[in-house]
């Protein structure tokens, strides 16, 4: 019969944590606006994607004079 007593009182400490997020998330306005996030993925970005790789730049400062160049026909 005890351990009735302790979930008993276990289930209302849960439910009472669980009206006290539900009324902190009320008065954070997490609820405000449900519909734009959805439909924002549908939107189109006309700015280039920045976070593409480039291709590596070869550096011709650093290239040795002596060096022979072989040309190809």
């Amino acid at each position: 019969m005890n351990m009735v007593f302790v979930l008993v009182l276990l289930s209302l400490v849960l439910a009472v944590c669980a009206v006290w997020a539900l009324i902190w998330a009320i008065n954070k306005n997490q609820f405000d606006d449900l519909d734009s996030p959805a439909y924002s993925i549908l939107d189109d970005d006309n700015e280039p994607n920045i976070h593409k790789k480039q291709p590596p730049v070869e550096d011709v400062t650093n290239a040795n004079p002596n060096e022979k160049q072989h040309k190809t026909q």
